[in-house]
């Protein structure tokens, strides 16, 4: 499976201890140099930074069509615009993606995409936690990610985690 990811699901999973999902879920993620330079330059001694320079299921590949980035950096940061534009690079399976803007663009140019809290559910559905709602609770709390209610209950009733 080739998966790409942008910055947010690596600083965040980061955030709360578990960026080692990535890896029983989808082996190596691949992630653009714009990528790296977020997490490991920008946030230099936040988290993802070490582990993003020191995992060997983490690989950074360079993206050959600048032209697509460009037209990207229109709409979208850099991290995004090049994530993307890897994605269709390597006809990636999936790419990992929070931000509304660049789900839209992904889905507009034929991409699959999950998200922070689908990467969740697929690790509580196939076994790598025992629970999904300490895990969104450290999101919040601790890499101060935000969930509106809505998705926050729909998250935990996909996984059989919310009482009425």
């Amino acid at each position: 499976m080739i998966v790409v990811s942008n910055t947010s699901p690596i600083i965040n999973l980061a955030a709360i201890g578990k960026l080692d999902l990535l890896k029983p879920l989808y082996g190596s993620i691949f992630i653009p140099q714009a990528v790296y330079y977020e997490v490991t330059v920008i946030g230099v001694g936040q988290s993802g930074a070490m582990e993003v320079q020191t995992l060997e299921w983490i690989e950074i590949r360079e993206v050959k069509d600048r032209v697509l980035v460009t037209t990207l950096q229109a709409e979208l940061d850099d991290g995004e615009s090049e994530a993307i534009a890897l994605a269709i690079q390597l006809k990636a399976d999936i790419i990992l993606l929070d931000e509304r803007r660049g789900r839209q663009v992904a889905h507009r140019l034929g991409l699959r995409f999950i998200g922070l809290l689908g990467i969740l559910v697929e690790a509580k559905h196939k076994g790598y936690i025992p629970k999904v709602k300490p895990l969104l609770d450290d999101l919040v709390a601790k890499a101060g990610f935000w969930i509106g209610h809505k998705l926050y209950i729909s998250t935990l009733r996909a996984v059989g985690e919310w009482k009425c």
